[in-house]
């Protein structure tokens, strides 16, 4: 796939619509220090409220954060320069962002994500009625690579997260299994979601066998018991993060971020209930 087909393909519609707490012992190093947020978390706080909210989460102990509020070259309404020093002002950055993007806003979206220091580019997610073929997935794969050389050429990575749906067959083949074999591993990573993985009836640890090295960033969040499957804090639920975490250098893992779509209580104290959890094992 060459640049300028990249760019003509995605402007047709390419990129439109788009787990008893217990210390461990094996890492390396302490990763509490790393535990980060994805912002997606706190949306409506943030509506209304963007440095309350900031405040908050950095009271709580979070440092890293994951943006998903860029559009047309700004972060949450503002110039990229001035969000990050927003969030530095709090002890904090954001080194990783979900966006979308059409072919002819790849280099306004370059820019403005190097502006505020962020590092890692994650496509959110797809509509499972666009891709509902091997084929499709073998031809997104390949327009991912092309993402990913651009990311790489301008200092920036390109990743994919996943939702459940890739992981149900499609005429005997696993979507997502496709993109791993089908992408570059030196210019696509992917951010497994840990809940959505384990909601989809697979296991985390086979693809860090299968596929080590290739999951630099992970979604935390955690599930009910029983068949709803409900979300909830992470150590409040039945996915085995401890495990999970000893197996983090075997995924590649580099950077983890806890992320809730759906909190029924206050925000801020949910997203404090999986930090307190995370800090407690992680330590």
């Amino acid at each position: 796939m060459k640049r300028r087909t990249f760019l003509k393909t995605t402007s047709a519609g390419l990129f439109a619509g788009m787990l008893m707490p217990q210390k461990i012992s094996a890492l390396p190093v302490p990763l509490s220090r790393n535990i980060g947020l994805q912002l997606y978390s706190l949306r409506n706080e943030i509506k209304e409220d963007l440095e309350g909210s900031l405040k908050k989460i950095a009271d709580i102990g979070y440092y890293n954060l994951e943006a998903a509020g860029y559009s047309n070259g700004k972060f949450y309404g503002l110039e990229p320069a001035t969000f990050k020093d927003l969030v530095q002002n709090f002890g904090m950055k954001v080194i990783s962002s979900h966006l979308t993007f059409e072919g002819d806003e790849v280099q306004t979206v370059l820019k403005a994500h190097k502006e505020a220091g962020i590092k890692y580019l994650v496509w959110p997610g797809l509509d499972k009625k666009q891709w509902n073929s091997p084929e499709k997935y073998k031809e997104l794969a390949e327009k991912f690579n092309t993402a990913g050389e651009f990311c790489k050429e301008n200092d920036l990575q390109f990743g994919f997260h996943n939702h459940d749906f890739e992981f149900y067959p499609l005429e005997g083949e696993i979507p997502y299994d496709i993109l791993l074999e089908y992408t570059n591993p030196d210019l696509v990573f992917m951010q497994i979601d840990l809940y959505w993985i384990t909601y989809a009836g697979h296991d985390p640890l086979k693809y860090f066998e299968k596929y080590p090295g290739r999951f630099k960033l992970w979604h935390v969040k955690d599930m009910k018991a029983g068949d709803e499957k409900e979300m909830t804090e992470v150590g409040s639920g039945i996915i085995d993060y401890k495990t999970i975490f000893e197996n983090s250098a075997r995924a590649g893992m580099k950077e983890f971020f806890v992320e809730q779509d759906v909190i029924k209580t206050n925000a801020f104290d949910s997203i404090k209930t999986s930090f307190d959890y995370l800090d407690n094992i992680l330590s």
